[in-house]
Order: C-alpha cells, then structure tokens, then sequence
C-alpha cells in the first residue's frame, strides 16, 4: 500500500545529531514517504499526539531525555492504538540489555535496527510500521461502527420501551383522532351536494370563458380589418364627407376593441398592465355606461376629493370593477336610492395594505345592506344572493382579484337598512410612472422608403389590410399566409422587419420568432395578436415588440418605427 500525505501517515524523523535527520527523510521521500523532521523531542512529544503513522528515532536522541510526557500520551492512547517505534542503535553502545536500552524499551510497539544499515532496509522498516498503524486505523474504523450500531440499537430499544409505556395513550389520541375525522367526513357528506354544484358552476364558466376568449379572437381580427380600411380612407381620401364617415366607424371600432378586451379579461386571457391613471378620467370613462345600467329611478354622483389624483391601475379592469359595483348597488336598490362614487386620497387602516400612499375609491348605495355573514363571503367566487339565472356571483370576486393583482385591497362595509360601501384601495401613483400613451394621430408616409417588411398573418382580411396600410405609409411588404410560407420567405430574403400573428396553425409565432433570430440575428420582430396568454407571449418576445389587435394604423406606424430605431438601422433619409 503505498504511502500518503494524510496527517495521520506521516513518518516522524527525530536525529538531532548532524545530518541524519535529513538524510533519512530525504531517503525515505524517494519512496513517496511522507516525512516530518522533528526539531526537538517535545515537537516529537506534539507531532505524535497530533496525529502521525510511525516514528523513528534514533538511540543516542533519547540520551538524557525525560520520556514521561511521551510514555503518558503512550498511556493515553485508544484501545485499538499501539503507535510504533524505529529505533535506530548505535552498534558501540551494546547489547539492549542495559539501563538505555530499557528505557527504549518501554516505547512498547518498537522496530530496532542496528546501524549502519543500507536504505533498503531501513524503508523496509518504515514499511513496516506504517502498514500496522494503518491495521489500527482499520480496526478504529471498525470499532467507531461498532459503537455507532450499539448506539442505535440502544436508541432502539430506548424507543421500544417508551412506545409499550405510551401505547394506550396513543391508541387513545388515535380514536379521539379518528373520531374526529370522523366528524369531518359526515360534514362533508352534508357539503357534497352544494360543492357538486358549485363544480358544475366553475366548468360552465370555465367554457364560457374559452368560449368568450375565442369570440374576442375572431372580433379582433374583424374590427382590425374594419379599423385598419377607415385609417386608409383617412390618411388617402380627400372627401370631407367619406373622412367624417370614416371617422366614426373608427371610433366605434375603437369602442369594440374595449368591449373585447373586456371579454379577453373575463375569460383570464389578459394581464393587467397598470399605468399610472387619472381618477377623475376613470369616472367620466364610465359615467354614461353607469348611468345607463342604474336606469331613471337610481341617483347618480360622482366625487373626486383630490383633483389630478393618479393611481396605479388598469383602466379597462377598472372600468369593468366600477361597472360591476354599479349593477351590484342597482340590485340592491330595486326601489331606487342613491350611488354614490367617491374618491380620495387617504392611508388605509391598519393591517390593511403596507404602508404608503393610496387613494381610496368608494361605491356607497342607498340600499338594503347586508347581514354579517353574508358580507363575510361576497368576495367568494360564485357566491351570490341572487336568484337563480340572476348572476354568476363573479363580479365581486372580479373586483377583489383586480385590486390585489394592482398590489391593494378590497372590502366591504355594510349595515342591514342602511346600506353597502365596497371600498377599493389603490396604489398613488408617483411623479415618474408610466402613464396611459394616448391614441395617437394618424401618420403620414414613412421616411424610409427602403425598409422591407415581411407579414405572416394566416386570416386573409386582416394580412390584406396591413399590408395595404403598410404600402400606403411607403414600406416595402411582402406576406406569407402561414409560418411554413413565412420561412420560406425569410430563406429567399432576409426582411428589416418581420410582424408575425401569435396564433397560427402549423409553424406558430413563437416558433417563427425562434427560427428567424437563428437565421437573422438582430432582426426586429413584433407580435401582432388579440388573444393569447400574454405572460406567455412577453417570456418570447424578449427586446420585441408587442402590437394587440385592433389596432390604428398610427400605432401601427409607431410600432414599425420603434422597431426599425431598435435595431439600429442606418436607413437613408432617416
């Protein structure tokens, strides 16, 4: 077995008399040994203690020496431990029979050698002893294992014992235990019926919400044709009364595309993209809308505390909440009252929210009010006090979601016979967040004639009428009807922008995404969708843009531009 320079191997030299130290362990390194030479017989005493594989020593360094802080560690040392000795002799003193050699010979585990011996030899007795130190390292590891499973089998009986004096307190706790399991089973049984139904309630919504999400899908594209041909006559026709026409239909274009991105919401297919938004600006938004829900016998009043007030929110799931608190309160109200929308700047109460700054916005009625169990559980998912076929008992959990998701909070105050508040409490918004972008204006032609655009976009109306928009602003477009075909447009030429549909059968817009960097690294690209999950759509877009349908041909223009200024290209006339 050949030496190592683990500690506990190293060979100890002790021969303070001119050079043999050195020479030993210069001898014995040849061989791989790993040596220490010791200075002095208490660094002898300490290398030993620390841990070390043989020592050898010779005779004439043990002359005069006190061995008893030596023969004490010898004393000391484990059961399994019987550290040895090279002792080298001086071949003038004699035979071991006198009073030296005695002293020797109470190191115990000791390997004499008579000098001058040749190399060999000595390594052979080096050899030696650190192979039978090795067999005690050996038999500690055995003993150490020994010991270890002897612990554990006391520690095993030690719990055999306690289980057979606790076992009739456990077989108790374990009845008491099942008996209340028990308990809770039957009250299940009881429950199952109300939770079957409220199942059957969460898949039919479920349905109506992919239903209602495919909808939004398809309308999006129709009301982007529509919107994207009223753009053209817009930017190319010269007939003021074709132009006021167009106008109109464009802005209920834009009235759709809210009405979509509100069935987009309600089947959870929309993320919130909250944007710093005027409160006062929010409740003109849906004071028609409101009014015309509530009907002539309801009061209608609209308070902001703090004009100019912001908050953190999204303005169409803002919209919606107020819309749904509206219908709520008109229920409540069927003889008619009083709403009330109020606003203000004000800390929420303690435990509420984590503090900062927040405006509260306040929907208060006239009517009914609520017992205190019922309050407890509005925001509840499906919960309703309607009748059957009344409501879906989503509404308020609508506005619950949307103000936790807006990083605030909701709750209810509400009092038999004297009415509800559902309060909403939103973050401020701060001096440098990001605001609503306005509609913007109608572009005129592009100032980069050169730059090629190439559109996938597999629905035939909606890929005819961005490319015409996109001719008409001056790019140069070609078009591909599905990924398959895009690719195969990207191999014969290599576009400065590429504006790709998200969903599409075959090769989708992610996958296109993927394949054309690989091709064409650095090539912008935007996504053009009006449904799909946009968590999804952001993790592949990366530096990319992102256009939802239906969109204006000025925020087509916008987009293309910011994407084309992205990628850094130096076109001429830019």
């Amino acid at each position: 077995m050949p030496p190592t320079s683990a500690p506990e191997e190293r060979v100890l030299v002790f021969a303070p008399r001119g050079r043999d130290a050195e020479v030993i362990a210069a001898v014995l390194g040849r061989d791989g040994f790993a040596c220490e030479v010791a200075g002095s017989f208490a660094r002898l005493t300490a290398a030993i203690g620390e841990g070390a594989g043989a020592a050898i020593i010779a005779e004439e360094a043990l002359h005069g020496i006190d061995l008893g802080p030596l023969h004490a560690w010898l004393e000391r040392q484990d059961p399994w431990s019987d550290f040895p000795f090279v002792v080298l002799l001086a071949k003038a003193i004699g035979p071991p029979a006198d009073g030296a050699r005695a002293r020797i010979g109470a190191l115990g585990n000791i390997i004499l050698l008579e000098r001058p011996l040749n190399a060999q030899t000595l390594r052979s007795a080096a050899g030696s002893a650190l192979r039978a130190r090795r067999r005690q390292y050996q038999a500690r590891h055995v003993l150490g294992d020994l010991e270890r499973t002897a612990a554990s089998l006391r520690q095993s009986q030690e719990a055999l014992v306690e289980l057979n004096e606790t076992l009739e307190v456990r077989i108790e706790e374990r009845t008491r235990a099942l008996a209340s399991a028990n308990d809770r089973l039957m009250n299940e049984v009881i429950e199952r019926e109300r939770v079957q139904q409220a199942m059957v309630q969460f898949q039919k919504m479920e349905a109506v919400g992919r239903l209602t999400g495919g909808i939004a899908h398809d309308f999006n594209n129709l009301l982007n044709v529509v919107q994207g041909s009223m753009d053209l006559i817009l930017l190319l026709s010269k007939d003021e009364l074709a132009r006021q026409r167009a106008e109109v239909a464009r802005r209920a274009c834009q009235r759709g595309g809210k009405l979509t991105s509100q069935l987009l919401a309600f089947s959870r297919n929309q993320s919130l993209n909250l944007r710093a938004t005027d409160v006062g600006a929010l409740f003109d938004g849906v004071r028609e809308l409101v009014a015309t829900s509530l009907g002539s016998g309801i009061r209608l009043r609209f308070e902001v505390d703090a004009p100019g007030a912001t908050i953190m929110a999204d303005t169409n799931q803002m919209e919606m909440a107020l819309l749904n608190l509206a219908i709520n309160a008109r229920d409540a109200m069927p003889g008619g009252g009083e709403l009330v929308f109020h606003a203000a700047p004000m800390a929420p109460p303690a435990g509420l929210l984590p503090a900062g700054a927040y405006v509260r916005i306040a929907v208060t009625d006239s009517g009914e009010g609520m017992a205190p169990d019922v309050a407890a559980r509005v925001f509840e998912p499906f919960f309703t006090t309607k009748e059957v076929g009344k409501g879906t008992g989503l509404g308020l959990s609508q506005v619950y979601g949307m103000a936790q998701q807006s990083g605030g909070a909701a709750r209810i105050l509400s009092q038999r016979g004297v009415g509800t508040t559902v309060e909403i409490w939103l973050r401020a918004a701060g001096e440098h967040e990001e605001t609503a972008p306005p509609a913007p204006a109608v572009v005129g032609r592009s100032a980069r004639p050169d730059a090629r655009i190439l559109i996938v976009e597999d629905d035939d109306f909606v890929r005819e009428s961005m490319v015409d928009s996109l001719q008409a602003l001056g790019y140069q477009v070609s078009q591909a009807p599905d990924g398959e075909a895009g690719l195969r447009e990207l191999q014969r030429q290599r576009p400065d922008l590429i504006i790709t549909d998200y969903l599409m059968p075959g090769i989708t817009g992610a996958e296109l995404m993927l394949r054309a960097r690989e091709a064409f690294p650095g090539v912008p690209i935007i996504i053009a969708t009006g449904y799909a999950d946009m968590k999804a759509i952001e993790q592949a877009l990366g530096d990319d843009l992102l256009l939802r349908k239906p969109f204006q041909l000025a925020e087509l223009a916008v987009s293309v531009e910011q994407a084309l200024d992205r990628a850094g290209r130096a076109v001429p006339g830019h």
